[in-house]
């Protein structure tokens, strides 16, 4: 039986101020981030945007669910996507697009 790698939910900060988020299946998230800066992949969205640094980063059990996140992030905005990096949790739901849910009713 061979042992399951984590998936990795990541936000890098770009070196002209964008965010990119992105999934990445393995131990350590630093080997993709020197993946990014390295420019190791030439059509990367990275790649012209580099250094790149890493700003937030979640692990996942269950791969599915680390595509999930990735695909919520990237619909954030960006004022979201800081509270998110900043650990304010509880500023995410006012920051959604929508609003809070008490909002909609």
């Amino acid at each position: 039986m061979c042992a399951m790698r984590p998936t990795w939910v990541y936000i890098l900060l770009c070196a002209d101020g964008r965010y990119y988020t992105g999934t990445y299946r393995g131990e350590d998230i630093e080997t993709r981030v020197d993946e990014h800066n390295l420019g190791v992949y030439p059509k990367a969205y990275t790649r012209k945007r580099r250094p790149v640094k890493l700003v937030w980063a979640g692990q996942f059990q269950w791969a599915i669910d680390a595509i999930e996140a990735e695909r919520s992030i990237k619909g954030w905005s960006r004022a979201k996507k800081e509270a998110l990096i900043r650990g304010d949790y509880e500023a995410l739901p006012g920051l959604s697009k929508r609003g809070p849910a008490k909002d909609r009713r």
